[in-house]
């Protein structure tokens, strides 16, 4: 894996094949920020990278500037590299050894960005108990945004925050919006 864009362009990385991972791919991730890049102040975002794995987005977003980054796995391999890495990176990631569905409910910090990259055979219902539980625990601030990494056999456009999904090979991101009604009214 390697970083595409920021302060660490071009460092590749490599994670302990042990670890039960599946990264973003580079062609999607480039492709998720780019549009990332015309919606957001990378500098001034914090962001919470659920089901982090290798922690590829996190130091996707901590490279750009982000200025808090707290990346949830439940593999304990998984939080130890991502930590050992935002180390020998100066990156400013926290890495947190739990189970997404119990952290987001206990979770007391909000933030501008949520991604969640969950099994990709992961239910319609499983994903959207991840949007769920962000809204009703109001985790994501006012004009924050949430993606979802999902399989292209999975589509969450049913949901109310909704708003659109974009597909790169297999891989799909849906986003969704807080205050949606105010979004889709032009407010």
């Amino acid at each position: 894996m390697r970083i595409i864009s920021g302060s660490h362009k071009g460092r590749r990385l490599t994670a302990p094949k042990s670890l039960p991972v599946r990264p973003t791919t580079d062609f999607a991730k480039e492709s998720l920020f780019n549009i990332l890049n015309n919606r957001i102040d990378f500098e001034t975002v914090s962001v919470l990278d659920l089901f982090a794995g290798t922690g590829n987005i996190s130091y996707e977003f901590a490279s750009r500037g982000a200025k808090e980054i707290t990346s949830i796995d439940a593999h304990y391999g998984c939080v130890k590299y991502i930590q050992k890495t935002a180390e020998e990176l100066s990156l400013p990631i926290t890495s947190v050894k739990a189970d997404v569905y119990k952290y987001l409910e206990i979770a007391k910090n909000t933030f501008d960005v949520i991604f969640a990259d969950p099994p990709y055979d992961f239910s319609i219902e499983r994903s959207e108990e991840i949007v769920d539980a962000i809204f009703k625990n109001q985790l994501l601030n006012p004009d924050g945004i949430v993606i979802i990494e999902h399989s292209k056999h999975t589509d969450l456009s049913s949901h109310s925050n909704f708003t659109e999904a974009r597909k790169y090979g297999s891989s799909v991101f849906s986003f969704f919006l807080n205050n949606l009604k105010n979004k889709k009214a032009g407010l």
